[in-house]
């Protein structure tokens, strides 16, 4: 005699409540910043005990989904970017993979004569004539990025004539100097006084710092500076 297929298991009380928090975070009814329900309401939405809302609430403050403050109540976390670390990509190639709109503002695009320093990391001799550019980044309209870069004109040679509202300079590099090799560090710092302001940050608010030095031909391409909200923001990426 063959068994009866079983029903198909109920969503779990807790369960339930977590996708509905989410789902109201990912409509937009509740913004970052924004205060949730308290227990006790969503206790009885659901007709469920609070201990049930608890653990769905701890759960969702574990995913970085909400912030939860004694005596104050609970609240929807602040959004952290992910970018991939191993694979270089365009910052607008990150953010549409994400689902979201990518702007960038042009602050800063001139020639400039090498320094000691950049002379030595460029390989090149004191006062040669490299690119610079400094770029806002934004997601959704929230300042994410701040790319300060340096450039090999022997590689780069049409860098001051890109419209970079329409390309990255990721992405023209990519194309014109294609990757050979890139070396990268990541440290938390304190911002610039420039910097703060254009990420909309507090001086006093560490952000988030790559450092990555690519290559293309044996020679280097480019210098670039990251910076990131640290509360907005975190690197990841997988091998294999």
């Amino acid at each position: 005699m063959s068994s009866t297929p079983s029903s198909a298991t109920p969503t779990p009380a807790f369960q339930r409540i977590k996708d509905y928090v989410q789902g109201e975070i990912e409509a937009g009814t509740w913004g970052e910043g924004d205060a949730i329900p308290p227990e006790l309401r969503l206790a009885a939405q659901f007709g469920v005990s609070r201990m049930t809302v608890n653990r769905a609430l701890n759960e969702l403050e574990a995913e970085q989904v909400l912030v939860r403050r004694k005596g104050a109540g609970t609240f929807v976390a602040p959004q952290r970017y992910q970018a991939t670390v191993v694979e270089i990509r365009s910052i607008a190639e990150e953010i549409r993979a994400r689902g979201h709109r990518h702007r960038s503002a042009l602050f800063r695009l001139e020639r400039q004569r090498a320094t000691r320093m950049l002379a030595t990391q460029f390989g090149v001799a004191e006062r040669s004539m490299l690119f610079h550019s400094v770029i806002l980044h934004y997601e959704n309209d929230a300042p994410i990025q701040v790319e300060d870069r340096w450039v090999n004109p022997a590689l780069a040679p049409g860098y001051m004539e890109i419209d970079f509202g329409a390309v990255t300079p990721n992405e023209h590099l990519m194309r014109v100097a294609p990757l050979q090799r890139a070396e990268y560090q990541i440290e938390a710092q304190l911002p610039t006084a420039e910097v703060a302001e254009m990420l909309a940050i507090g001086e006093a608010e560490p952000a988030l710092v790559l450092r990555r030095r690519t290559f293309s031909r044996d020679a280097v391409a480019s210098l670039v500076v990251l910076w990131h909200p640290g509360k907005r923001y975190r690197f990841g990426g997988a091998l294999g």
